[in-house]
């Protein structure tokens, strides 16, 4: 391979990784605005007046407000409540908790993620005892995404204990008519339940960190490319 030859392919090689490396950079950016607009408009729902149970169940796709407060009467169905292991909460693991609230003055019933609860580590299959009310409660919570589905072994899901719940399949088993959507209870810690719940984080400022590291990617060839391909060779040539 001669010399001309080969500073062609290396030249040709340096441009090509950094065009890469700009454009994956150019590219985490992009992502960074997208989740920036999406953290946007989670806040504009979170400040938006809350819905009330009968606007909640009249709602064509209880979706479209994802993120948004309600404000829920009703009564718990604790028949129905379903445990969802392995659940992290202010750095210690336990379970959430799921149990169908039927709204006040309607039909219509909502899955609500009531809080968290330790788990019993000597007795796994021991359910925690819950202080769940037989009367008309009111609750403040917001319309969530779904728990994350965490991988299982097998059919996992049945019984009290679950690693994940959908709302499809509870509604298959238990014959409720329950809205197509998560409500995330937000009021203080109570009925032995915690309820610190994690804001919503898009991870923005991953993206700009690797964002950050493609522009020095880039940058780093550049300066390797000028030194070795430019600068030695034309003004520190090797002698013969």
């Amino acid at each position: 391979m001669n010399a001309r030859f080969r500073f062609l392919l290396i030249t040709l090689a340096a441009l090509l990784a950094f065009a890469a490396a700009l454009a994956l950079g150019f590219w985490q950016l992009s992502r960074a605005s997208q989740k920036e607009a999406w953290q946007a408009h989670i806040d504009l729902q979170a400040a938006a007046p809350r819905l009330h149970g009968p606007a909640l169940a009249m709602l064509p796709d209880p979706v479209l407000e994802m993120h948004r407060g309600v404000l829920l009467r009703g009564r718990w169905l604790p028949a129905h409540t379903v445990f969802l292991d392995n659940r992290p909460m202010n750095g210690k693991t336990g379970l959430y908790v799921a149990t169908p609230l039927q709204l006040e003055g309607s039909s219509a019933v909502v899955l609500v993620l009531r809080g968290w609860v330790a788990r019993n580590f000597v007795d796994r299959a021991r359910l925690p005892a819950l202080q769940t009310s037989a009367e008309v409660v009111e609750i403040q919570g917001r319309i969530a995404p779904a728990p994350s589905k965490l991988y299982e072994l097998g059919d996992a899901d049945a019984g009290p204990i679950r690693q994940n719940l959908d709302i499809v399949r509870v509604k298959a088993e238990t014959g409720l008519p329950l809205l197509a959507v998560w409500v995330q209870q937000t009021d203080a810690a109570s009925e032995g339940l915690l309820r610190d719940w994690p804001p919503a984080n898009l991870g923005v400022h991953k993206n700009y960190g690797y964002a950050f590291q493609w522009f020095g990617l880039g940058a780093l060839i550049a300066v390797l490319y000028v030194w070795f391909q430019i600068v030695r060779r034309f003004f520190y040539p090797r002698r013969a």
